[in-house]
């Protein structure tokens, strides 16, 4: 008998009807969903399998765990009352970041090889199931590359660092360092999202540039340079700032403090302030939004991918516990209501999976219809999964019960992050105005949309029906007020065509009938037929 083998039989009772515990995993191996999509959408399965059966492992998910419960630290002083500026963090969370890194989280996608961002997408997704807070430095490394590429001094010494594959948390210059992560500081008390309204200042100085002022959100503080915008003589323009200067001196940008935020608990969130801090300019002076613009529509993949990630995880917990737990003389998983929820669930996550790895296949692309595909598609797709992810994991934590409430399960953590991928990149509002304007200034954006939503005509008539009614309602976009309905029919009728052509007939069946036609309840589980059985097979492996 193993030692570490817990007891169950207790001075007071008999530890029973409870499922036997998790031990190793493989995300990969254990997901027919992100295998089918990630597969007909051009990954690397082979990287993919890799990086799961990495993550999967218990070993990770108690780092995940420990990540969250140990926070980040911020360290303003050394001993002597001088100023470091530094965050310091817990093992568990450089475990995490080395095990991304070194897969590729954040340089595969810029590899010479092909399916680099659905591989990407498909290690969002699996990232988010383990530990979602490191996802973002890691994201923001790899969506920076496009925007370093407008310097192209920059780009030959910060992209090769930034795509070494290799994690170094040390701080020091980033010449000395074996890899780079690279982070964002974009908004301000006063604007927000309205970026132009930014007042700190940029002042050239020779060959870069000083900064001075205050940014109200720098994500993952820790990062060796960040992207910024800062007004110049000419206009709000971009900027990389190194966390050390050239002649290795610290760069003067004061952590004030780290945000006390709902969850994502593990990344370090900050509210800085620059004082004369030495940068280089990105792009030209005045074409700031232009130059950091591929940045956000990058980390936007992500964020229409993870909560996917998200869903799979509180799922699979759901799936677990119901499998191993009885009530009322019966197992719970026999029992028809739950397995009706749980089968409401599949349904919503194969949508957010599909539409998501769609997605990532168009930002694989190289042809114009490619890049507007992307363009209008990871907007709609993190509005809708996003928007669905929250009462999702709610109804997952339902299915555990007291147990899905309490800390030690991972349901606490999933459901804290849940909001957070709707407001990073643009919350709701922003995204659909986005749409909107998207549409309007980029025709080809429309036509490659609607091709696309073409592509399933004829498959079901309940979907051509709903189509129709689309295209009569908004021939040519919505008004404002009717942005977010547009939104959200847009993207319900993207995951609708998908599911047509790709899913299979049980799991394409039930979501015309409840999404599209509409014929069940407005909660999760609420659903007036479909195959269960054949659409719970999805969550076997």
């Amino acid at each position: 008998m193993s030692p570490l083998k817990p007891r169950t039989i207790l001075e007071t009772h008999e530890v029973m009807n409870q499922p036997v515990a998790r031990g190793d995993g493989d995300l990969w191996a254990d997901d027919t969903i992100l295998r089918h999509y990630a597969t007909i959408f051009g990954a690397d399965t082979g990287d993919l399998a890799d990086y799961g059966a990495t993550m999967g492992r218990e070993e990770m998910r108690e780092a995940g765990q420990i990540a969250n419960k140990v926070v980040p630290e911020l360290r303003t002083f050394d001993r002597g009352g001088r100023r470091i500026d530094e965050v310091t963090f817990h093992p568990a969370y450089h475990r995490l970041m080395q095990a991304g890194l070194e897969a590729g989280f954040a340089a595969r996608p810029w590899e010479d090889r092909k399916g680099g961002h659905a591989t990407h997408a498909g290690m969002v997704y699996m990232q988010a199931e383990i530990e979602p807070g490191t996802s973002c430095p890691m994201t923001m490394t790899y969506a920076s590359i496009p925007a370093l590429k407008d310097n192209p001094d920059i780009a030959r010494d910060w992209v090769p660092r930034a795509l070494s594959r290799r994690y170094d948390a040390s701080s020091r210059p980033a010449a000395d360092k074996a890899g780079v992560t690279i982070g964002m500081a974009m908004t301000e008390k006063q604007g927000g999202s309205d970026v132009r309204a930014n007042s700190t200042r940029a002042t050239p100085e020779g060959d870069h540039y000083r900064l001075r002022g205050h940014k109200w959100f720098c994500s993952a503080p820790m990062c060796d340079a960040f992207l910024t915008l800062a007004q110049a003589p000419d206009g709000l323009t971009c900027f990389l700032v190194p966390r050390w200067t050239p002649d290795g001196e610290r760069n003067p940008i004061q952590i004030l403090r780290l945000k006390d935020k709902l969850g994502n608990r593990a990344n370090a969130s900050s509210e800085i302030e620059y004082h004369d801090a030495f940068a280089w300019r990105l792009g030209n002076e005045g074409d700031g939004v232009k130059t950091i613009v591929e940045m956000v529509h990058h980390t936007r993949l992500d964020t229409a991918m993870a909560p996917a990630g998200l869903m799979r995880a509180a799922l699979d917990e759901a799936h677990w516990w119901i499998s191993g737990r009885s009530a009322f003389q019966r197992r719970l998983i026999d029992q028809p209501l739950m397995r009706a929820v749980l089968a409401d669930m599949v349904v919503e996550l194969e949508a957010s999976a599909a539409i998501g790895m769609r997605v990532a296949q168009a930002f694989d692309g190289t042809s114009p219809e490619d890049r507007a595909f992307a363009r209008i598609a990871v907007a709609t797709a993190k509005f809708l999964s996003n928007k669905r992810c929250v009462p999702f994991i709610c109804e997952a934590m339902e299915c555990l019960g007291g147990v899905g409430y309490v800390e030690e399960s991972p349901m606490p953590m999933l459901y804290r992050e849940a909001p957070l991928n709707s407001i990073w990149e643009g919350s709701g509002n922003v995204i659909c105005l986005d749409i909107q304007r998207t549409l309007a200034r980029e025709p080809m954006a429309g036509e490659v949309a609607m091709a696309e939503l073409a592509a399933a005509r004829g498959a079901d008539r309940r979907y051509d029906a709903e189509l129709a009614a689309f295209r009569d309602r908004w021939p040519n976009g919505a008004p404002e007020a009717e942005a977010r309905w547009f939104a959200e029919r847009l993207a319900t009728l993207l995951q609708a065509s998908i599911l047509l052509r790709h899913a299979p007939e049980a799991i394409a069946d039930t979501f015309m009938a409840t999404r599209i036609a509409r014929k069940r309840g407005d909660i999760i589980g609420a659903i007036a037929k479909g195959d269960v059985s054949a659409i719970m097979a999805r969550l076997s492996t």
